[in-house]
């Protein structure tokens, strides 16, 4: 009798195969990430012409990241709401709503008219559907994590963590190809223009719209998955609360506060390597901007112009790419890494190596007098900054999650991942231009700004415990462990 009861369990209840688990946490947060570098890359191509026109490049550039940034401050709210559910009726019908809420903002955002057409409600209608984009990704990341880690197999929960991860990586190349190859087909009468007039009209949309495409085949998988066995454990045990938050903040403070801290510097390297990347190499240089301006007849304050390394879109986004690979290798290889030296260990390296490498900004991204070198040069910074984003992102996947009992696992981890989106990912493209600005085109003072939000994370993780141990059929409740 002793010896089948533990079997009893895994026999009655439904098993989600590992193929399905690992394409469900990794379809949705590929979606995901899709839908946000698709705002991300308008953001600094589309929307400070369309929505945003206010004469002076910085202000145009620096509202539409702060609309960028307002949906991280949605992103807690979508935590508590979609984590409360998550943990009172579980993981499946959660990050069905979450996926469905962001295709549907996607969609729409496809669909805005700009401001030549109503004037400022333009913005404020962008302004809601970021919103929306950020509540709906409060509630996704951690429940596809949870969804990997719950379901991994024994030793190998860091490695399924990764999977969820990737949806960062292949969310990027996907959105950045789409708006590449629109870019590619649209007719370009000079030759060199990094947006086409048929692209400002009719072309940013498309990336949008395709996103409906996508919503339809992970709903589609996500359907057909089953609730985990932690937490169908941790409903038979009792252990499940009516308000998942508050037994968070009062059984999990020090984890909640430790969780977000953990996060900062991997926000912040992610944002800065990806949209502040992309308007500083983009943006021409002095005596280009100055040149056009005189062609075109308009005048032009060189006081107060910030410039940049002058790639096209085109060229500037393949390095992104390219540097992207290196972040999906990595995100994979850091899983095995974090499951057989503990998560601790590999985070405390990469974590020294994030705030050295925010020393080099001026070495890698200042322009030479060998433009040849100089590209050289960017490339080997985005490679190296990929690298380390995929090496610090992959773990996290399960990091944050083992920080917490079963019954508050997707409150409180999302919580962590969401706030911390403020601290960083919010803030980081609008203090980076503001830095740029502040350096006269020299992004050193970027770079000293990502160092100092990486010595706030290597406190953290030395304050941390080590999660690899962690056993999630006898973690189900703070004090409470499963019969």
């Amino acid at each position: 009798m002793t010896s089948s009861s533990p079997t009893a369990p895994s026999a009655s209840a439904p098993a989600n195969p590992r193929s399905r688990v690992i394409t469900a946490s990794l379809i949705g947060t590929t979606i995901e990430f899709y839908d946000f570098y698709a705002y991300a890359t308008a953001a600094v191509l589309v929307f400070p012409i369309l929505f945003f026109p206010t004469g002076n490049d910085t202000t145009s550039l620096l509202l539409s990241f702060s609309v960028f940034g307002a949906a991280m401050v949605a992103r807690p709210l979508g935590a508590i709401v979609f984590g409360h559910f998550g943990d009172r009726f579980g993981r499946k019908a959660t990050l069905v709503a979450s996926l469905l809420t962001m295709g549907v903002a996607t969609f729409l955002i496809g669909l805005l008219p700009t401001f030549n057409e109503i004037g400022v409600w333009a913005a404020i209608l962008l302004l809601v559907m970021r919103l929306a984009q950020g509540f709906a990704l409060g509630g996704e990341w951690s429940g596809a994590a949870l969804v990997a880690t719950e379901n991994a197999p024994k030793g190998k929960r860091a490695l399924f963590g990764t999977f969820p991860q990737l949806g960062a990586p292949i969310g990027f190349i996907i959105a950045n190809g789409v708006f590449l190859i629109i870019n590619f087909a649209l007719p370009h009468p000079d030759g060199t223009a990094q947006r086409s007039a048929e692209f400002l009209a009719w072309g940013w949309r498309v990336p949008f719209l395709f996103s409906a495409v996508m919503v339809i085949i992970g709903l589609w998988v996500r359907l057909k998955l089953v609730e985990s066995e932690s937490f169908s454990k941790a409903e038979k045990t009792g252990v499940i609360k009516k308000f998942p938050l508050g037994e968070a903040i009062r059984r999990n403070g020090k984890q909640l506060i430790l969780g977000t801290f953990i996060m900062l510097a991997t926000y912040v390297l992610f944002y800065l390597m990806t949209s502040f990347t992309l308007s500083y190499g983009t943006k021409p240089p002095l005596a280009a901007a100055q040149a056009a301006a005189e062609k075109a007849g308009t005048p032009f304050d060189a006081a107060a112009y910030v410039p940049g390394l002058g790639y096209s879109y085109t060229d500037f986004v393949i390095m992104q790419i390219i540097g992207v690979v290196f972040f999906g290798v990595f995100t994979m290889l850091s899983g095995p890494v974090a499951d057989r030296l503990g998560r601790k260990r590999l985070l405390l390296g990469v974590t020294v190596a994030i705030i050295l490498f925010g020393l080099t900004f001026s070495f890698f991204l200042m322009p030479n007098a060998d433009p040849g070198f100089t590209r050289i040069l960017v490339q080997a910074f985005l490679i190296i900054g990929f690298v380390l984003m995929g090496t610090t992102f992959g773990p996290m996947g399960a990091v944050l999650p083992e920080l917490f009992p079963t019954n508050v696992r997707y409150t409180g981890s999302a919580i962590s991942y969401n706030v911390s989106s403020i601290l960083g990912a919010a803030l980081a493209p609008i203090v980076a231009v503001a830095l740029w600005a502040a350096g006269d085109g020299n992004p050193w003072l970027v770079g000293v700004y990502l160092s100092a939000m990486g010595v706030l994370t290597l406190i953290a993780v030395v304050l941390s415990p080590e999660t690899k141990d962690v056993d999630y059929d006898e973690n189900i409740a703070a004090g409470a462990t499963a019969p």
